[in-house]
């Protein structure tokens, strides 16, 4: 699955790890979060994420 990188703080959200902090299980891809889910270390909103490059 597609990891997506936060483009002000680089944190990488891998979809393998989901975002259990926030109730995000494993192998939910980026774009099945909720709308109004943040970056976990910044509170960036989904659109400044963008797909990290393999």
């Amino acid at each position: 699955m597609q990891k997506y990188v936060c483009v002000p703080c680089t944190y990488v959200y891998d979809p393998e790890y989901g975002d259990p902090e926030n109730e995000i299980d494993p192998d939910t891809p980026f774009e099945d979060l909720p709308d109004d889910w943040v970056c976990p270390i910044c509170g960036a909103t989904k659109d400044e994420f963008e797909a990290l490059e393999d």
